[in-house]
């Protein structure tokens, strides 16, 4: 496969083969990784180290179980996630920001008996309510599950398993090929967010994980290279941030860094000037902060940032501008592994989330009610083998005919005939979700939150649609705009030609958007605080 390519045959492939393929075309000598704590590791120490611990990991748990992973962004949880898969284990990557009702639901749904975490981790986070919560959860009659601290694995690591793992080391491919998985086969399980009802299982194969790695790369051929290093402050209980900030640098000889909270605005930027990253991962709100954080100098390394999760305000863009920066956004969604597309610097157009990744296909199915565009359904090599629903736990349940819808409104420019400026490029008009029916008519929310951020580019805005007895729904507009007013908005919406309708019948100022430990913003606590609200608006 060359670096402007994408071949799916090369994609039917196990994970940990797909690093071991790495580090033969990088050089086991490369360094590839490295974390807050400033110990970076080559290919070779890295695949030393997922063979030691899996090997212990693998002495507890059976081939193909699922385990559990409750980890920050350290080298320790690349090396479990490595570990697991290079003995046939499949890693559930955990929301540790979730909260203990979501965490005790997932480890219930997705049936996992056995959660790694650390000691220190926890301490440090002040999780130990969280853990004692999924240690008292029962996963079948008088089983309950089964704490593993990295600390005590350590413990037990004696020159007999060095010896045995530097012995394995020599032939890793044999030994993986003894115990793996087939491509087609989980490798991990994400959960859904929670923020459009019970979290959901994700469970998405080596082939998937690969696949993805490889669409992103071929189709950024002219952003990445081996020589670039990869910022990454995303969790990869996130799937952007376990892909595309993780794995596909991984897997292209790309180093990466890790930094253990994206909610660290000061000293991620300093940890980035330290390392001279040149490219990152992030969402809006996170950029945001450490674009007002950062020092003069700390951000110049960097040439673009990817940015996913929610649109991109121009005020972002006009900051990150001032450090030679430029954001790229883009799209994706956790059951595609998640990147299905992404602007390049050879291929951008303003207000889109770039062209389709390479492998996709895809059909817009038509929405009552919307006039322009539909909602995007997918299929390629990178779409999930399928849910783990909380009805089933365990069970995978696959989308139909192997296609994924969405749930998101899109238009996608003409590439028929003569091919304009914004042929192939995806557009996104909001959540199916996310559309109020007022007075008979579709109103999207994303819009107007748009309409909001053209008249205060500097505040974060979300709106949320409440009931209403004679209109059907009405909108509320969140905003941390402090001197935020309806009538100056309604004079912004008429200069602007957007329809009345669009204008929120009331302002609810606060002092932060909530979002979610992934960037997002946490829609289910925004109505909340809307509907508390409600009386005094």
């Amino acid at each position: 496969m060359t670096a402007a390519s994408f071949d799916v045959a090369a994609t039917n492939t196990t994970l940990f083969a797909a690093f071991l393929a790495a580090a033969d075309a990088h050089g086991a000598g490369k360094l590839i990784l490295e974390d807050a704590e400033r110990s970076p590791l080559t290919y070779k120490r890295l695949i030393l180290g997922s063979l030691v611990l899996g090997a212990k990991l693998a002495a507890v748990s059976r081939r193909a179980e699922t385990v559990g992973v409750l980890l920050p962004n350290v080298n320790a949880m690349v090396v479990t996630l490595l570990g697991l898969n290079a003995f046939g284990r499949v890693a559930a990557l955990l929301n540790f920001t979730a909260g203990a009702r979501n965490l005790v639901s997932a480890v219930t749904t997705g049936v996992i008996a056995k959660v790694v975490t650390s000691r220190r981790f926890i301490d440090q986070a002040k999780l130990d309510d969280v853990v004692a919560a999924i240690a008292a959860t029962e996963i079948a009659p008088g089983k309950r599950v089964e704490i593993v601290y990295l600390e005590d694995i350590r413990k037990t690591i004696g020159t007999a398993d060095k010896l045995l793992g530097a012995f394995r080391g020599f032939w890793p491919a044999a030994l993986h090929r003894s115990h793996a998985l087939r491509p087609d086969q989980p490798a991990v399980v994400l959960f859904t967010s929670g923020t459009e009802g019970t979290p959901k299982g994700v469970a998405l194969s080596n082939r998937n994980l690969v696949a993805n790695a490889q669409q992103i790369f071929a189709h950024g051929t002219d952003v990445l290279s081996p020589r670039d290093t990869m910022m990454n402050p995303l969790p990869m209980f996130h799937s952007y941030g376990l892909t595309a900030g993780t794995l596909m640098p991984l897997l292209h000889g790309i180093k990466v860094v890790l930094y253990p909270s994206p909610l660290h605005y000061k000293q991620v930027p300093k940890l980035v000037r330290e390392t001279a990253s040149t490219l990152m991962v992030a969402t809006d709100t996170f950029l945001q902060g450490y674009g007002r954080a950062a020092d003069p100098e700390d951000l110049v390394s960097v040439r673009y940032v990817v940015a996913g999760a929610e649109r991109v305000k121009d005020a972002t863009r006009a900051l990150w501008n001032t450090y030679g920066t430029q954001i790229l956004e883009g799209y994706g969604c956790t059951e595609c592994s998640p990147v299905l597309a992404c602007n390049v610097p050879s291929a951008t157009l303003a207000g889109s989330v770039g062209r389709l990744l390479p492998g996709i296909e895809y059909r817009l199915d038509p929405v009552e009610g919307i006039a322009e565009g539909g909602k995007l359904v997918v299929k390629g090599p990178n779409v999930m083998l399928g849910y783990i629903m909380a009805d089933k736990p365990g069970v995978i349940v696959p989308p139909p005919d192997g296609w994924h819808d969405t749930g998101d409104i899109v238009t996608i420019g003409e590439t028929g005939g003569t091919m304009g400026d914004s042929a192939g490029f995806v557009t996104i008009r909001g959540r199916a979700k996310r559309f109020a029916k007022i007075g008979g008519e579709m109103v999207s929310l994303a819009a107007v939150e748009t309409m909001a951020a053209g008249l205060w580019p500097d505040g974060n805005h979300v709106v949320v649609a409440l009931p209403d007895p004679r209109k059907g729904e009405q909108l509320v507009l969140i905003t941390d705009k402090p001197d935020a007013d309806k009538n100056a908005l309604l004079r912004h919406a008429q200069s602007a030609g957007f329809p009345e309708m669009w204008v929120p019948k009331a302002i609810l100022v606060v002092g932060a958007i909530p979002v979610l430990g992934s960037g997002k913003t946490d829609f289910p606590a925004a109505i909340e605080m809307a509907r508390q609200a409600r009386p005094l608006l």
